[in-house]
């Protein structure tokens, strides 16, 4: 047993050691198993101005891949931009590039992760004057609550790539181009601690683990770090395709989230894009009530036909 953990920890020592030294510092774990394909989901709106896209990816644990759904977050400070991790083969292994804040976007493995991240650069915004300007064509803004937005089509020949990783066999096969390679070796800034708190919370939900939905999680991406609302819209499709609710209860529950949403944006509207403490209770009171109310539908007698 102590030969296999010895030849294990020779093994991945190998691999980090293949890996540019540019990228080095970024390389948390490495893996033999190749990360599932991304799934494909909706970005949910962005909650208020300042907030920024951060796309999902699969992460590793004990248990294996999970998804991290993609969240919209506050930036560490003005004026830096999010480059997202990814996947890359080397030395027989599959080793992380953990993503970084910086003035630029850098490389991240060709991955196409959507909303403006096409493989190359990134297309969902840019900062003017202290300002963040958002891409309406790649972002799902409300102009009503953000008008800071501009219309710029984006180009993506590689829209319909799913591949989750760089290199190796079936991997992507992109190297990083000058700019890329410039802005790696700019002054970089860790994941916030919100975008911490947010990985740890999809380590610990067994409805993310691949091994488990098989590369489909339930929660593909959220509007906030532990936002519900998304939380628990993940709650009811499996509850039809399980059994548990009917048809009925399933719209019942789709109606509440709605009347939810309408509520949020309606007070948004009114506060200039935010809530005020007692209406951030009433609406935490209300997703409370129907988080309980799909817990007793999926627990009742009433059943869908399989």
């Amino acid at each position: 047993m102590r030969n296999l953990r010895s030849m294990r920890t020779f093994f991945l020592a190998l691999a980090i050691c293949c890996v540019p030294a540019a990228s080095f510092a970024g390389v948390f774990v490495s893996v033999a198993i190749a990360p599932p394909m991304l799934p494909v989901y909706t970005q949910p709106v962005c909650p208020a101005p300042g907030y920024m896209w951060t796309p999902g990816y699969w992460s590793y644990g004990p248990a294996g891949y999970y998804w991290v759904p993609g969240v919209w977050v506050r930036p560490p400070m003005i004026g830096v931009l999010w480059t997202p991790g990814y996947w890359g083969w080397g030395g027989g292994m599959y080793s992380w590039h953990a993503g970084y804040w910086g003035p630029h976007i850098g490389f991240y493995g060709g991955v196409n992760y959507g909303f403006g991240y096409t493989g190359v650069g990134f297309h969902g915004g840019y900062w003017r004057g202290g300002v963040y300007n958002y891409n309406r064509s790649v972002t799902n803004i409300n102009v009503a609550v953000i008008h800071n937005t501009y219309n710029q089509r984006v180009i993506d020949t590689n829209m319909n790539n799913r591949t989750s990783f760089n290199g190796g066999a079936n991997g992507i096969r992109a190297t990083a181009n000058a700019q890329e390679m410039a802005a790696n070796r700019e002054r970089h800034y860790e994941a916030t601690s919100e975008q911490v708190s947010h990985r740890q919370m999809a380590s610990t939900n067994r409805a993310q683990f691949a091994s488990v939905n098989r590369g489909r999680p339930r929660t593909t991406a959220m509007d906030t770090v532990n936002g519900r609302r998304y939380n628990q819209q993940g709650r009811i499709a499996p509850g039809i395709q399980s059994g548990q609710m009917t048809a009925g209860e399933a719209s019942r529950a789709e109606n509440r989230q709605q009347s939810i949403d309408h509520q949020v944006h309606q007070e948004r509207q009114a506060n200039g894009g935010r809530l005020t403490p007692q209406e951030r209770k009433n609406v935490n009171q209300r997703q409370n009530n129907a988080s309980k109310q799909i817990h007793r539908e999926k627990h009742n007698e009433a059943h869908a036909p399989r």
